[in-house]
């Protein structure tokens, strides 16, 4: 009789100018894949680094089997690099952290036995805390969540980043999907099935400085609302209703002035006017280009990532022949 095929997992980390922190994630992320008992490997991407990430992946790779590392042609950003190494992962189970372990890989262990004991189809961590942030940052991304989940149809949990374990047939469906613009935790969502949270208290970074200053911030939540959401074009619509009543009354009231108030309908009024009008048109302009441009890019059929080298093979070491089960997407 044969045995029963062993588990797989891959764990899927980008990573972007991490020298400093990627030998204390190797180490702490060996541990927590050999305490599963599972096969694993360990992808790592480098989204164009100009520090020495890449050399370190890839004498990490050379000398550690368990080791991929996946080298872009250029910083695409983290939700793209964070794709490219779905794209590469071939285990049943595929975990995906952030290299800077804010995330603790000793969760691992925890997340797969909630998965099986749930019979759930992802399992994404929930902060409770986030140790070592500004609380700009901390309120910035209260209010982000909760003003998302209003815009949205899709029920994206607050508090989660892209620490999660998704099993192979949720990845699957997710590589399939085609956005240019990608929010990725918000595509998890989207597709649905049996999601739990499990909850944990975000560490400071070990080394290095953050990847996300201000302006990164805001063209993340931009993405993410425009990627999930009608609503800001639904909202240009009541905007101009409002505005439009506004003019009306401030031109009404400029009529009622001449006549009755013995004033003189001047250029103060006229400004007025024409300002709130010039504010609606450009709002409006703006918001329907930020759609358009959207299906623009996603004509030119450009592929999402460039890569520029491979090294190891992870899972593919120990059997190349064996093809996990596939699901249909369409």
């Amino acid at each position: 009789m044969k045995p029963p095929e062993k588990s797989s997992i891959s764990i899927v980390a980008p990573c972007y100018n991490e020298e400093l922190v990627l030998d204390e994630f190797l180490s702490r992320t060996h541990a927590a894949g050999n305490a599963t008992g599972f096969d694993y490997e360990i992808i790592l991407v480098d989204d164009g680094s100009v520090d020495g990430t890449w050399g370190k992946i890839d004498a990490a790779a050379k000398t550690e089997p368990r080791v991929r590392g996946l080298r872009l042609f250029r910083n695409h950003g983290h939700q793209l690099a964070l794709s490219a190494g779905l794209h590469e992962a071939s285990g049943d189970f595929i975990l995906t952290i952030d290299a800077d372990l804010q995330d603790p890989p000793e969760l691992l262990g925890d997340m797969i036995a909630l998965m099986r004991a749930q019979e759930a189809d992802v399992v994404y961590g929930k902060r409770r805390s986030r140790a070592g942030e500004t609380r700009f940052k901390l309120w910035t991304a209260h209010i982000f969540y909760r003003v998302l989940r209003a815009m949205t149809a899709v029920d994206i949990p607050s508090d989660t980043g892209d620490f999660r374990l998704m099993r192979r047939d949720v990845v699957y469906i997710l590589n399939a999907m085609p956005e240019r613009h990608r929010f990725i935790r918000g595509m998890v969502a989207w597709i649905g099935g049996r999601q739990i949270p499990i909850h944990y208290d975000r560490d400071p970074r070990f080394a290095g400085q953050t990847k996300y200053p201000l302006r990164k911030m805001i063209r993340f939540s931009i993405d993410a609302i425009t990627s999930f959401s009608r609503y800001p074009l639904t909202l240009a619509i009541y905007v101009g209703a409002g505005m439009g009543a506004l003019s009306f009354f401030l031109g009404l009231w400029s009529i009622v002035s001449y006549f009755f108030l013995n004033t003189t309908a001047g250029w103060t009024s006229l400004m007025t006017v024409v300002t709130l009008q010039f504010t609606l048109v450009f709002f409006c302009i703006g918001m329907i280009g930020e759609y358009v441009g959207r299906v623009f890019e996603s004509n030119q059929n450009r592929p999402l990532f460039t890569t520029r080298t491979r090294v190891g093979c992870g899972l593919n070491c120990a059997d190349m022949s064996r093809e996990p089960n596939r699901q249909d997407t369409t």
